[in-house]
């Protein structure tokens, strides 16, 4: 004769597998928070990395249009810049900050895990870019670099 009920070994069999799959998907969503949260700053630092070679391209045709040499304030070293200036600061590791206009900069603003450093390597007519974004996440160090050539294409 069949029971209707659940015996000891079948509640508690029960019981394992519903905990297990609870368990597995808990480890999963947390797993995919902390890869997006991991993506999201890898993309940001990739729009950081652009923006620095981006700055010293516009500094090149600047020049170049203002009649000046190609290479006029783009020396050799490890330098800092945002959107806002025309010069080179040495670099010194400050953070980015996020200004209230919604740019990431030197000025005023909440300060972001963010460090950007442009290394400029002169080599006759060629400009060597090359900009290292990196950060600090839940203990964890990243960085991302990018690089570029620029050339004198003054006549």
């Amino acid at each position: 004769m069949l029971s209707k009920s659940f015996t000891l070994i079948e509640a508690i069999t029960a019981i394992f597998i519903l905990t297990t799959g609870i368990l597995a998907l808990s480890s999963l969503i947390s797993y995919f928070i902390s890869i997006s949260s991991i993506s999201s700053q890898r993309l940001i630092a990739a729009y950081l990395a652009q923006e620095g070679i981006e700055i010293v391209r516009n500094l090149r045709d600047t020049n170049l249009l203002s009649g000046r040499n190609w290479d006029y304030g783009l020396n050799n070293g490890d330098w800092q810049i945002d959107y806002n200036d025309n010069t080179f600061s040495p670099y010194t590791g400050t953070f980015l900050n996020l200004e209230t206009n919604g740019f990431y900069g030197y000025g005023f603003g909440t300060q972001t895990p963010f460090r950007r450093k442009i290394n400029l390597q002169k080599d006759e007519n060629v400009l060597k870019i090359l900009v290292e974004v990196s950060w600090q996440e839940r203990g964890r160090s990243h960085s991302l670099t990018a690089q570029a050539n620029l050339y004198n294409w003054q006549p």
